[in-house]
């Protein structure tokens, strides 16, 4: 351990409030990052991507740095209630050596519940990583809590506005982070040269499979100077959902990858997982619960690689068929068969019986709130039928045809998406009937779509809760591809279709701010203006809002 003494030839900061209102100094490094081009900057040496937090609880958060240099070295670490660092309250050390990439995890214990602290990294020669700011979890007698919402952040489409936003606003309390904080394709993909932005390189340029590879497609991610800015002042919960592996990923393999080029999946999916506990302010633990006073408890759940068996296709239920007749009779027989299956896994047995002990564990305390921190949608999601009727003769022949599967499928009373919690009815009746069985007021967070979504949960007529599904930072949403749709237009088809579905937006980048209270939640949708260009500038936003026990959503 380096002790203060140690300390006292570094530069020292002004003190400031420890309030969410008062934003601290952050002097030096992090506004030189914020003015250097994006292209003009190497990784380097020393520390190179700035600081993070993370896994807070009411005594105890992680800590996260990444320090480059000729052999392993290890790092001091320091938290502190000042920003001049003159009384620590918690001191270690860490080694960052290249076996991880050269990143860095500290585990800070014995502070107090619910309080701001400053915290820093210091290299053997003396030089000091950029201040950052976390927060422990607080205890009991909590009035207000607010999480700041994101998912989806694709590089390659533009500037993580979103994460700009939340930082300057700093009115959060925690971040949560829902998956696809990186994407997997090459540079070319998703964005093709037709979509992408001219500033935004991605390294590697070719699709990511090795630990290299990996390794390398972070570090871009987190040399954003918006994403470094978020990570800095705001501890973060994150889940992973397909993209840091592969595309539409389960279990024992994924859509985007090829064994027979790409290897054996089970190597890829442990390289996934290697590199994001890397580079992520994470724990190794799949799923895990986080207890916020006696406000909420807040289950970190993994619907992606656990548990979760492969996904079903619309388009191979209807291989072969020449005729709408023969289709909608396999389609029926589908639904009836292979997808109302009750063995189908998302979460697998254990996390399913993790996750139904927690919630009555939860609620038996006299917590208010139980929010499910995952990452795909658990609403019930129907494509409307009228969408193939506007149909232009101009759309690719690949979206015409999924859209027509998507509403033959719908007139047979089956969803779209069989990657979301729709694949796996099953699976998504036993999580709400352990949610009724525990009395929970349930309360549940998606992203994935690249939309915004609001749900009132239902299971045989009784209510379970709510879900607020998240737009995304960057990734485009249903803009992009029907385009010959009013954005009005579809999400009014989306919401008169689906009875549960009480308002969606189908066009619009950001975030959302959610603010417990023991008898209400209330969620700010954040759109930001554009992901063209680096701006914190809104576009506009919509508050929801739920009171405690009522299942039902205020739009």
């Amino acid at each position: 351990m380096m002790k203060t003494d140690q300390l006292a030839g570094l530069p020292a900061a002004s003190p400031s409030a420890l309030t969410r209102r008062g934003l601290f100094t952050l002097a030096g490094a992090s506004a030189a990052m914020a003015a250097t081009p994006l292209a003009a900057r190497s990784f380097g040496s020393g520390f190179t991507h700035g600081v993070a937090s993370g896994e807070p609880g009411a005594n105890s958060v992680l800590l996260w740095t990444r320090y480059v240099a000729d052999q392993a070295v290890d790092l001091a670490w320091q938290v502190s209630e000042s920003e001049d660092f003159s009384a620590p309250v918690a001191e270690g050390s860490v080694r960052a050596s290249d076996s991880r990439d050269w990143c860095a995890k500290g585990i800070a214990s014995g502070l107090q519940p619910g309080r701001w602290y400053f915290y820093r990294f210091v290299a053997p020669n003396g030089t000091a990583s950029a201040t950052g700011r976390t927060r422990t979890l607080p205890e009991a007698g909590t009035p207000s809590f607010k999480l700041a919402v994101f998912s989806c952040s694709n590089y390659g489409f533009g500037w993580f506005n979103a994460y700009g936003h939340a930082a300057e606003a700093n009115d959060a309390d925690l971040a949560v982070h829902l998956g696809d904080y990186i994407y997997e394709y090459g540079a070319g993909t998703y964005p093709d040269p037709t979509q992408a932005n001219g500033e935004r390189m991605l390294a590697p340029a070719s699709e990511i499979v090795t630990l290299t590879d990996y390794r390398l497609r972070y570090a871009t991610y987190r040399a954003d100077p918006d994403l470094q800015r978020l990570h800095q002042v705001l501890p973060m919960i994150a889940v992973w959902d397909d993209h840091e592996s592969a595309n539409d990923s389960w279990k024992d393999g994924a859509q985007n990858h090829q064994s027979d080029t790409e290897g054996e999946w089970q190597v890829r999916k442990d390289i996934a997982k290697r590199v994001y506990r890397e580079w992520m302010p994470v724990s190794d633990e799949p799923y895990a619960a986080y207890q916020v006073g006696d406000l909420a408890t807040l289950f970190r759940l993994d619907t992606r690689l656990e548990g979760r068996d492969q996904q079903f296709d619309l388009g191979k239920v209807l291989e072969g068929q020449t005729n709408p007749q023969g289709a909608m009779e396999a389609l029926a027989k589908f639904k009836d068969g292979a997808w109302a299956d009750p063995e189908r896994q998302l979460l697998g047995q254990v996390q399913e019986e993790w996750l139904a002990n927690g919630l009555f564990a939860s609620t038996a305390s006299g917590t208010a709130w139980q929010v499910l921190v995952q990452q795909v949608l658990i609403g019930n999601l129907r494509t409307p039928v009228s969408l193939v009727d506007q149909l232009g003769d101009a759309l690719p022949d690949y979206i015409r045809q999924r859209l027509t599967a998507a509403a033959m499928a719908s007139r047979t009373g089956l969803p779209a998406n069989m990657d979301a919690w729709d694949g796996y009815p099953a699976a998504r009746e036993r999580v709400f009937k352990a949610a009724l069985a525990a009395d929970a007021n349930l309360l549940v967070l998606a992203g994935d779509t690249h939309n915004g979504w609001a749900f009132e949960l239902a299971q045989d007529g009784a209510k379970v809760g709510v879900e607020l599904g998240v737009c995304s930072v960057s990734s485009p949403g249903f803009e992009s591809y029907l385009s010959f749709l009013p954005p009005q237009d579809l999400a009014s088809a989306l919401v008169s279709t689906n009875a549960n579905l009480k308002w969606a937006d189908t066009a619009q980048r950001g975030y959302m701010v959610v603010e417990l209270t023991p008898t209400r939640a209330v969620t700010e949708y954040r759109f930001t203006s554009t992901i063209k260009q680096r701006s914190t500038k809104l576009a506009g936003t919509k508050r929801i809002a739920t009171t405690k026990g009522s299942g039902a959503l205020e739009v």
